[in-house]
């Protein structure tokens, strides 16, 4: 409902209607079989009464030949404008939807992460699918329905009133009862129908995290208490539904009842007014039963295209409340980085995730090009924000992050995000090949470099055992794969890309023994005339870093090489060093 009370939000429907703009003549072909179709049916009952006055009544089989065939050419006519309307309606509706569509994905794309930290995935499916799907009804089901219901009624009630004012007045009589029980089904199933929508989000929601996250659930044996909070939930979206049902339920009697009275009184009083040898014949009197069923017909059906418009509504200003989002970050570009050498610079950098919570304090450092830098630190100290920032995923409150001595802001993010590869702690596959998940269907580069680097980091043999080697589907988020394996090949994935600058968050954190060796083996390798920053927990793969940054509560308390750092008495990162020796010593 619009701000200002109106169930219907023109504004809302000029949003829609602007992507109809490069479909113009389409939808003055639907505007031109909407006239044609209230054309034609009108014509038919007026041809019927004709057959059944001059024809039938007055023993004239020319006649009543004549006006027969123009009944069936009237039909014809008449069936093909509704076939044509129908297709082209909808045809314009499915085309505008994919517009819609992909304007709304290209716009979630470019969404800071923030926004995602802030949004269930599961109502931006909704979103992008059902409520969108919902739009498309605006044009094959709703208003274009509804324009063509109402331009046959004021036809039909226009040649009533020519042919007969007494049985027009006679059938305009009951319209009151019907039109306000519309009125009344109308209003109380735009509040069922906003409920069941809330539900349907809601319920989108509540399956695709549980399933995501299915493991967990099972593990620690919520499944009886998760499945009633899903009963729970289930249960609204039902009694949503059910109250459209029962509206539906008292309204279409009501409408039926409205029809049959209209029907009886105009039989009576024609019927009368006939006997009496009044000008009501009995052609009129049957074209006035078929016009009335024609006029009560749609009368009736509109109510559910109004509930149909108002659910496209409803489902367009939550796509436009997307679509409006101002969650891109916004790109001033004024510099490109060509040639990449890999020289990064933190200038007293500071930033919150929440206002006036900041997770990094005015932070400096510098990596110089070719240079392997280790981040270690705990929990939420602030390591994965400072890849977070350097690929700006988020924006930075205060300070300066420069790339070869060029400040990323001036960048593009393509441009940015072209020199950096990141392999990260969660790794994500797609439910796709192992090649495509390596290249992410990336043309330029070919099989063979794909099958070169996998060797030279020692993959290549566990790709091949697998049935299909590297079209091997892994399946939704990789779930065929282990956590090593699937880990592998994001390593690969960052390999192949070419990166000036490699960053590895916490990248063998939850492998194998065997798995991390291969990684760390791959790492010498390819940070070899790189730029890396290695996130890490575990020390012992980062021992050989140029430079260890130690950071505690968002600042660098310490810096300086593994042996350097070693010598600082009560250091935080010899403490660290010397707990996580005492446990391997343990075990």
């Amino acid at each position: 409902m619009s701000k200002d009370g109106n169930p219907y939000d023109l504004s809302i429907l000029k949003k829609v209607f602007a992507f109809a703009k490069p479909y113009k003549g389409t939808f003055f072909l639907v505007t031109l079989t909407a006239i044609g179709v209230s054309a034609f049916a009108v014509a038919r009952p007026k041809f019927l009464q004709l057959a059944i006055d001059f024809g039938i009544q007055k023993n004239d089989s020319e006649i009543l030949l004549k006006f027969v065939l123009l009944m069936l050419l009237s039909l014809v006519l008449e069936v093909t404008s509704q076939l044509t309307f129908i297709y082209y309606s909808n045809w314009l509706g499915q085309h505008i939807v994919k517009d819609i569509r992909s304007q709304l994905f290209k716009r979630i794309l470019n969404f800071k992460m923030q926004y995602y930290d802030n949004s269930a995935v599961g109502r931006l499916v909704t979103r992008s699918v059902n409520d969108v799907e919902k739009i498309a009804e605006i044009f094959s089901q709703g208003l274009f329905m509804i324009i063509s219901d109402l331009l046959k009624m004021l036809v039909i009630i226009i040649f009533m009133l020519i042919t007969s004012w007494k049985l027009t007045f006679i059938v305009l009589a009951v319209m009151p009862i019907i039109v306000y029980a519309t009125r009344v089904f109308h209003k109380k199933m735009k509040v069922a129908f906003e409920e069941v929508r809330t539900e349907v989000s809601n319920l989108n929601t509540f399956v695709q995290e549980h399933i995501s996250g299915m493991k967990i659930v099972q593990l620690f044996a919520r499944e009886d208490s998760e499945f009633e909070k899903f009963q729970q939930i289930n249960e609204k979206h039902k009694n949503g539904w059910i109250k459209t049902v029962w509206y539906n339920s008292i309204f279409f009697p009501i409408a039926e009842l409205s029809g049959s009275l209209a029907f009886g009184l105009i039989v009576w009083y024609g019927g009368l007014n006939s006997i009496q040898g009044d000008a009501i014949t009995l052609g009129i009197i049957t074209s006035f039963i078929q016009l009335t069923n024609m006029l009560f017909r749609p009368l009736r059906q509109i109510a559910d295209k109004f509930n149909t418009l108002q659910m496209g509504m409803v489902a367009s200003r939550r796509v436009f409340n997307v679509l409006e989002t101002e969650e891109a970050i916004v790109e001033n570009i004024t510099d490109t980085l060509e040639n990449v050498k890999g020289a990064i610079q933190f200038e007293n950098v500071k930033f919150s995730y929440v206002k006036d919570e900041e997770v990094l304090k005015g932070i400096s450092f510098e990596v110089k090009a070719g240079q392997t830098v280790a981040i270690v630190g705990s929990t939420g100290a602030g390591k994965s924000t400072i890849v977070n920032l350097l690929n700006r995923f988020y924006e930075i409150n205060g300070g300066t992050i420069k790339i070869d001595d060029t400040d990323i802001h001036n960048l593009s993010l393509e441009n940015l995000r072209s020199h950096i590869a990141v392999v990260l702690q969660d790794v994500f596959l797609f439910a796709d090949t192992i090649y495509n998940n390596i290249t992410l269907k990336d043309e330029t580069i070919s099989e063979e470099e794909v099958i070169g680097a996998s060797k030279e980091i020692g993959v290549h043999d566990f790709i091949m055992q697998l049935p299909g080697g590297y079209q091997y589907n892994v399946k939704e988020r990789g779930t065929m794969l282990s956590s090593g394996q699937r880990q592998l090949i994001s390593f690969l994935r960052a390999y192949v890309s070419k990166p000036r600058i490699l960053i590895l968050d916490e990248a063998t954190s939850s492998i194998d023994s065997y798995s991390e060796q291969l990684i760390q083996d791959a790492t010498d390798k390819i940070t070899k005339g790189r730029t890396s920053i290695v996130i890490a927990h575990r020390l012992a793969t980062i021992q050989n870093a140029d430079v260890i940054l130690v950071m505690d509560q968002g600042k660098i308390v310490e810096k300086g090489t593994h042996q350097e750092l070693l010598q600082h008495k009560n250091g935080y990162y010899k403490n660290l060093y010397e707990v996580q020796f005492a446990v391997q010593e343990a075990s």
